[in-house]
């Protein structure tokens, strides 16, 4: 009975060492290669949200954030949930053309989150019904994305 158990015990250790060596390894989910990748998505994104921005399509442009996503705009209480998001921007739209060159300059990621710094210029362009003046404003900004459900948003 010893003697069997021995060539039994060896089989299921091989077995078991041969299965854990065929695991798929995953992907890193930090560091600067992996940074780099979400980078990549984000510009692209940023390069959607100014097309739409500029357009008016502010509907497009929110498929971009969150649900539960919050703005700050300048002087302004802080915008919190996509429909408020939309609600607001709707309103700015309707006064004149809106502009943003959004520059990404870094992107760490970890995970499913990702922080975003960049410099943008923003250019507004009135309409002849508008209380707000023509304008440009540069400066920089920081966004924090979220992988949910496969796809990076702005929180």
């Amino acid at each position: 009975m010893k003697n069997q158990s021995v060539p039994t015990l060896s089989v299921l250790l091989i077995i078991l060492f041969v299965a854990s060596c065929d695991q798929p390894t995953s992907e890193p989910k930090s560091g600067e290669e992996y940074s780099a990748q979400i980078r990549k998505i984000i510009k692209e994104k940023n390069e959607n949200i100014e097309a739409f921005y500029a357009s008016g399509m502010i509907d497009s442009a929110a498929v971009h954030f969150a649900d539960d996503c919050i703005q700050f705009m300048p002087n302004q209480p802080a915008i919190v949930g996509v429909e408020n998001y939309k609600a607001a921007w709707k309103q700015n739209i309707q006064f004149g053309d809106w502009k943003f060159d959004l520059n990404t300059q870094e992107v760490k990621a970890s995970g499913d989150l990702a922080t975003e710094y960049g410099k943008y210029t923003l250019t507004f362009s009135p309409n002849e019904t508008s209380p707000i003046p023509a304008m440009e404003d540069k400066g920089n900004y920081m966004v924090l994305w979220e992988k949910l459900d496969g796809d990076w948003k702005v929180l």
